[in-house]
């Protein structure tokens, strides 16, 4: 199983942690390495705004129901 492939059963910190390693490795690695954090970034981008977006939207879930409910007059 590919790197890219096990993403999804990865914790947000994970995706986070990886992320930051693929970034770092794009500027400062060796060319193999350059070419293997390019490759990876995309697919982790896109799971770390998956993932901050369902947070953000189980959010606002949680804070609608805490707010009282109005009623019609």
């Amino acid at each position: 199983m590919s790197l890219i492939e096990k993403i999804p059963h990865l914790s947000d910190e994970e995706v986070m942690n990886l992320l930051a390693n693929a970034r770092r490795l794009e500027t400062d690695g060796d060319e193999k390495q350059k070419a293997q954090a390019s490759e990876l970034i995309g697919p982790l981008e896109d799971a770390a705004a998956e993932r901050r977006a369902a947070r953000m939207a189980a959010t606002q879930a949680k804070r609608a129901a805490r707010r009282p409910k109005k009623h019609a007059a």
